[in-house]
């Protein structure tokens, strides 16, 4: 029997090996996930919910089995069925012990820092003309010998509305009469593209809702918006629970090869995530989920095929080929959502091909009408996979990098997602090399406290990374090729070695909310540097067939795309050089061109007439992108130019040149007034 076991915890990423027996609770906080229980682990308040996942789960070379979780006692039956649990898919932390290799799914309402997500609704400008609409009319009552309810109905839909030929859901029927009477012979009609009716209220109703979803591989993001005057009454976002199955989407794309039922698993775990976000929705804007008659989905091509319970297995390797391209409408509870109206309707946005899926639609829909003639604009979606935009002259272009999950905080050694708690902010001094830093939640810095304070951070989320990153190459503590100087190790007493590589102590042990130092390793470096390498690559390819060599404009999306400060997003290298002030945030473009298709049937269909006319760049094929790659792991870059940041970088950076800058009296290199 092994004396210590090996724990994944997702969605987080964090892992280790714990002692044989050990619970699932005292696990989690030894790996740093703050699992919540009021009770202390005494069985009784059920805070501590977690659910193991079993199967084989190459990524992390363990196979997690049933027998390597202790059977439930009387205590956590009891508990369960009085509370309505099946523990077959979920546990108590605080019961369970570890017998085995286990991967394990930390919920976001068990941890004791709640998530934080950052994805909101941007402004549009559009004229509301959903594909659902409402029609109230009234009938004649039923007498002897006349028609059919439904009949007179559909009459009436003709001669009051203009709405001809209509049929209606089967599943409406059994209650078509009772709501008619109810209404006292008249009813409120939800019309989906004048062609069937989805919903029947009794009398005059003004109900009409519908969801705007950007299904990303980490996030889903709802907006929730009135069909009738396009305002949105509630934004939610929550994880996406397919995290458990593999952070980046190759790996998703291997759990469904290598487990019988992995793809039914994770169509449903997305599914279940698409009912709870439509809920909460509905809950947080005061309305029944009987209400939402329309929902409409964009995410990524392997999110896309997963929604629709396709196997993805043809996207892990060349040719990528997709299953269907084309926009689909589809029955909600044909595909499981079941938190909407009972004859409600999925509309999924068209994909453009191989790795670029109808979120890079979406961002493409919301953002075409910015397009200047004259102007090369990049836009860039950055997440787990990052797509991008590149428009010039009338002509777009289009191209997917696989980032990883590095941004988002997971590969980091104390890497979380934004939460409370999560540093955000770091500046570090040039001429002592000591760090400062804010935390999410909190809007002083960790230099402003008095000496008895501290902002107890509990990690560094994936803008802090950045700016941390950033900040040591300019003091001169790492050089252009991420590696730790020598000089910073020998003079600077947070810069340690950790066996034989380095690390920068940004929080020491007795200011962090767990006790443990929060530094930024080597590997930490290196895991950024292969994903802004990745971005880099995939823009300058793009740039190649477009035939540009600079950019005029550069607007960051998505959730952290929209918070990272576009002056160290380039002084990391992330994209290449623009003027910074035609740098900026877009917000969350993929949920604004989703809510465009949403609230409007010109948008619907514009969005398969833009993806017919891009030019798509498939970067895994392309000969050039592993020279490109190769040569954007430099710090901001091996050759490339970075003009506009002359008042900020090293010579050595300005220039280009591969070839270590002397060092000035000190150690440290000289920043340039800003």
């Amino acid at each position: 029997m092994k004396e210590t076991h090996r724990v994944v915890l997702l969605p987080s990423g964090r892992q280790g090996d714990v002692q044989h027996n050990t619970t699932i609770l005292e696990a989690a906080r030894s790996l740093g996930v703050d699992i919540e229980s009021i009770c202390g682990g005494r069985q009784v308040c059920g805070k501590c919910l977690v659910a193991p996942e079993y199967g084989q789960f190459a990524k992390h070379g363990i196979t997690s089995d049933e027998t390597n979780v202790t059977p439930p006692d009387a205590v956590e039956v009891t508990y369960a069925e009085q509370n309505g649990l099946n523990l077959n898919e979920c546990r108590l932390s605080c019961a369970a012990h570890l017998l085995g290799d286990m991967v394990i799914n930390v919920p976001e309402r068990s941890l004791a820092r709640k998530q934080a997500i950052r994805k909101a609704a941007g402004e549009l400008a559009v004229e509301v003309d959903p594909v659902c609409r409402l029609a109230y009319v009234e009938i004649e009552s039923a007498e002897l010998g006349s028609k059919s309810d439904w009949h007179r109905i559909k009459q009436a839909l003709a001669t009051q509305h203009g709405i001809e030929g209509v049929s209606i859901d089967p599943l409406l029927l059994p209650r078509l009469q009772k709501t008619l009477r109810d209404g006292k012979w008249s009813v409120t009609i939800v019309v989906w593209n004048d062609e069937q009716v989805i919903s029947v209220y009794p009398g005059y109703s003004e109900q009409i809702y519908g969801l705007a979803v950007d299904v990303g591989s980490t996030t889903l993001a709802g907006h929730l918006c009135d069909l009738r005057t396009g305002e949105v009454l509630a934004t939610t976002s929550i994880m996406n629970p397919q995290v458990r199955y593999g952070e980046d989407l190759m790996s998703r794309v291997s759990f469904g090869m290598m487990n019988s039922n992995g793809v039914d698993r994770m169509h449903k775990a997305v599914v279940k995530a698409l009912n709870d976000l439509a809920a909460a929705a509905a809950e947080e804007a005061g309305i029944a989920t009987d209400d939402i008659v329309d929902v409409v989905l964009a995410g990524n091509t392997v999110m896309h095929h997963l929604l629709l319970g396709i196997d993805p297995v043809e996207l892990g390797g060349a040719p990528f080929a997709l299953a269907m391209e084309d926009a689909i409408d589809i029955r909600a509870r044909d595909l499981g959502l079941n938190a909407i109206a009972r004859g409600g309707m999925v509309h999924v946005l068209p994909c453009i091909a191989g790795h670029v899926g109808a979120d890079n639609t979406a961002v493409l829909l919301a953002s075409h009408h910015t397009f200047k003639e004259d102007v090369v604009d990049l836009i860039v979606d950055i997440g787990t996979n990052a797509e991008i935009l590149l428009a010039h002259n009338g002509q777009v272009t289009s191209a997917s990098s696989p980032t990883g999950p590095a941004f988002e905080g997971a590969q980091i050694k104390h890497g979380q997602r934004a939460a409370t708690g999560a540093i955000e902010r770091v500046r570090i001094d040039p001429a002592t090399g000591e760090p400062r830093y804010k935390v999410i939640g909190d809007e002083r810095w960790s230099n402003d406290l008095a000496d008895d304070e501290t902002l107890s951070p509990t990690g560094i989320c994936g803008s802090g990374i950045i700016e941390a990153i950033a900040e040591m190459y300019l003091v001169g503590m790492i050089d252009t090729t991420g590696l730790f100087t020598p000089h910073a190790i020998e003079s600077n007493p947070l810069v340690r070695m950790n066996g034989k590589t380095g690390e920068m102590i940004l929080v020491p042990a007795d200011k962090s909310a767990n006790g443990e130092a929060i530094v930024v390793t080597q590997q930490d470096i290196r895991a950024i540097q292969l994903a802004k390498a990745a971005l880099y690559a995939g823009v300058k390819l793009l740039m190649d067939h477009m035939a540009v060599t600079t950019l005029g404009r550069i607007r960051l999306a998505g959730g952290f795309g929209s918070y990272i400060d576009p002056k160290y997003a380039m002084i990391l290298g992330l994209v290449p050089d623009c003027d910074l002030e035609r740098i900026g945030a877009v917000g969350n473009a993929a949920g604004d061109g989703a809510r465009l298709a949403l609230l409007s049937q010109e948008q619907r269909a514009l969005a398969q007439t833009l993806v017919e006319a891009v030019q798509y760049v498939e970067t895994a094929v392309e000969p050039a992108f592993q020279e490109l790659f190769v040569a954007a792991m430099g710090i901001p870059h091996a050759t490339d130019a970075y003009p506009h940041l002359l008042h900020l970088l090293p010579a050595v950076a300005v220039h280009g040149s591969g070839e270590a800058e002397p060092r000035r009296k000190g150690g440290r290199r000289r920043r340039r007034a800003t």
